[in-house]
C-alpha cells in the first residue's frame, strides 16, 4: 500500500472542493425526513426508563430461577449418580 503525504491529501481536498458542487436535496425528501424524525416527550422517556427497570427485574428473576434449577439438578445428579 502506497503512503500518501499530508500535503498531497490537502492538495486533493482542495482540488475536490473546487471540482465538486454542493447538491441540495429535494424539498419533498427533506419534509419526509422531518416527519419521520421526532423527539420523544419527557413522559415517554420516563416510561421507557421504567420499562428498562422492569426488564432488568424480569431478566434477573429468570436468571436466578435458572441458577436454582441448575443447582438442584446438579445436586440430584451428584447424589443419585454416586450410588450406581
Amino acid at each position: 500500500m502506497k503512503k500518501v503525504s499530508e500535503s498531497q491529501l490537502f492538495e486533493l481536498e482542495a482540488h475536490l472542493a473546487g471540482t465538486l458542487k454542493p447538491v441540495t436535496p429535494p424539498s419533498e425528501l427533506v419534509q419526509r425526513m422531518r416527519s419521520r424524525i421526532r423527539f420523544p416527550q419527557p413522559k415517554e422517556i420516563n416510561w421507557q426508563i421504567g420499562n428498562w427497570r422492569r426488564l432488568f427485574v424480569v431478566y434477573g428473576s429468570v436468571m436466578s430461577g435458572l441458577l436454582v434449577t441448575i443447582t438442584v439438578a446438579r445436586a440430584f445428579f451428584y447424589f443419585f449418580r454416586r450410588d450406581i
